[in-house]
């Protein structure tokens, strides 16, 4: 059956102004990071990003090395798009990354200028695109100098290949020099992605303040660490679960006593405010409208309904801040 977007998908969602620039984000946006590979069923990928775009979310986020195996969400998101959103291809933004390992030898990794330039061409050959919305460097290379991997992505935009230019996992200092670097190139960085949420708040204060301070949009990466920020494990750790399975992403070492007990009380703050404790943790990573976008990751589309359902109670009293940092400390 032909896909035909929901002619209402703009009613319900936020879209927030990335920094200083002229594009708009959803305030919830879709990563493809480890459910769109090959490993998940192609109707489930479809189901999912056909589902999301009716809600209103028209960015997903994408990375080289998303799978699993590599490259294989990037593959499957082409086919999805040719099949069904093509007609829509002008209201998305999609994003891709380079930074991780991608192949063997000395110029499959890292910031290179070969590197980052050969894994943005292979990208888009996978998503069959003339060129990304937005091209990240996943993660800072300490052996290449930053002024080579700066001037590589400032050469793919100008190639036509990326509109904007983004980073990932760059801690403040570095961060600020990068940006420098771009605005010097005549390409200013549109965005940065960290990994953010209750129980990961290393970008407070210096690297959020440096984002607004430079007119940089932020979009924060695992707002649920990992599924911990939810009421899956409340009463322990179910057989089918993440955690259950030793996955490198969440194991149930990492569920200790004195952080289920916090993400109990939290469960009750939730509670209290008629949320979810997934919902909550949303809305907190974009309280005070410092963050532009939340990304979030999914395995069916209960959970994309419930994410973009938070919009309808992201606002939190002083009470209740303080209430979530007493426990939080």
């Amino acid at each position: 059956m032909v896909y035909q977007a929901s002619p209402s998908r703009y009613e319900t969602m936020e879209y927030h102004r990335c920094g200083n620039s002229g594009l708009k984000l959803p305030a919830v946006s879709l990563g493809l990071w480890h459910n769109f590979g090959d490993a998940t069923l192609l109707d489930t990928s479809r189901q999912m990003l056909r589902h999301a775009f009716d809600l209103g979310i028209t960015h997903f986020d994408l990375a080289n090395n998303y799978g699993p195996p590599p490259g294989s969400a990037e593959e499957n998101f082409g086919r999805l798009l040719r099949e069904d959103f093509t007609p829509y291809r002008d209201e998305l933004v999609i994003s891709t990354k380079a930074g991780y390992t991608m192949w063997q030898g000395p110029y499959g990794d890292w910031g290179s200028k070969k590197y980052l330039v050969a894994s943005l061409n292979q990208s888009l050959r996978r998503l069959g695109l003339d060129y990304v919305d937005i091209f990240y460097h996943h993660r800072p290379d300490p052996d290449t100098p930053l002024e080579e991997t700066m001037a590589a992505l400032d050469l793919l935009v100008r190639q036509g290949k990326a509109l904007y230019i983004g980073l990932s996992n760059y801690p403040a200092p570095l961060a600020e020099r990068a940006f420098n670097l771009l605005r010097e190139l005549g390409t200013p960085c549109l965005i940065h992605q960290p990994k953010y949420s209750m129980f990961e708040r290393w970008v407070e204060p210096q690297l959020l303040s440096s984002l607004a301070s430079h007119g940089v949009g932020a979009i924060a990466f695992s707002p649920l660490a990992g599924g911990v920020l939810t009421d899956r494990y409340i009463h322990g750790i179910p057989e089918d679960s993440r955690a259950a399975s030793q996955s490198v992403f969440l194991s149930g070492a990492q569920l200790t006593e004195e952080k289920m007990a916090k993400v109990r009380r939290l469960n009750a703050v939730a509670a209290a405010r008629g949320q979810k404790l997934a919902q909550m943790a949303l809305a907190w990573v974009l309280r005070g409208d410092r963050v532009t976008s939340v990304l979030i990751g999914a395995s069916k589309t209960a959970q994309i309904d419930d994410a973009v359902a938070m919009l309808s109670n992201r606002q939190f009293s002083e009470r209740e801040l303080a209430e979530i940092e007493a426990i939080l400390a």
